[in-house]
């Protein structure tokens, strides 16, 4: 199953989650201008490597591998799935907790990924473990939203809409089966399942420590609400 649109509409325009995928997109692009010789070099330096953290090293790769892709299919579904459960999350957040909520997220899936598997010599990077924190997110604020979802099954192919919580629930399910499987086969399969993991277990525990300061759409209309009725009132 695909998410490939929400059915909850926004009243701002999400500038920060365009932002992230033209950044995004503008890097894969030019990863794609460069020699064999030039992109490993760019890998090695902007890529996250386990050994070199665990060193003190190269730290600035726990935020720049976040932006680095290995191929289009790569960037097109991290894109999607960050379209898909950004913009309602930015309009929760505001702009600037919702860009520092996402790095963190970023963050912490990376050092998820270092705890499980230390010693792997494989580059890692891509935004999932930070686009997963958002999902982790969107589970607690809007589990109720429609998602119009991609199901696939052999030659079935249909889209279909059901609730969030059970896109996400399938999505970490998916994960954790997969990851606890792929323990011991460092690199496996070439997806660090357990930055997705950590990325929406941040997301999940962030967003309710932070809930009581997050004023989702339907909060704002009920205080606007309010405050009309007292103000007709104070008027009658």
């Amino acid at each position: 199953m695909i998410p490939i649109r929400d059915r909850a509409e926004t009243e701002i325009t999400p500038i920060i989650t365009y932002l992230l995928i033209g950044v995004n997109i503008l890097i894969f692009i030019y990863m794609q201008t460069l020699g064999r010789n030039e992109l490993a070099n760019f890998v090695a330096n902007y890529a996250l490597f386990g050994e070199f953290i665990l060193q003190g090293e190269m730290l600035h790769t726990l935020f720049t591998s976040t932006f680095l892709h290995g191929s289009l299919g790569h960037l097109f579904s991290n894109m999607l799935f960050l379209k898909v459960f950004g913009d309602n999350l930015e309009e929760a957040f505001g702009p600037i907790k919702f860009i520092l909520f996402y790095l963190i997220c970023g963050l912490l899936a990376s050092l998820t990924h270092i705890f499980v598997s230390p010693l792997t010599d494989v580059p890692t990077l891509g935004a999932s473990g930070a686009i997963a924190g958002l999902m982790g997110s969107y589970l607690i604020l809007f589990p109720k939203n429609k998602i119009d979802t991609l199901f696939i099954f052999g030659f079935i192919i249909r889209v279909i809409t059901i609730p969030a919580f059970a896109i996400l629930l399938y999505w970490i399910a998916y994960q954790l089966i997969i990851g606890v499987g792929s323990l011991g086969f460092p690199g496996a399969g070439g997806i660090a399942y357990f930055a997705h993991i950590g990325g929406f277990v941040a997301g999940l525990i962030l967003t309710l420590i932070s809930k009581p300061f997050i004023q989702k759409k339907d909060d704002k209309s009920n205080s606007e609400i309010e405050r009309l009725n007292n103000s007709v009132e104070y008027i009658a």
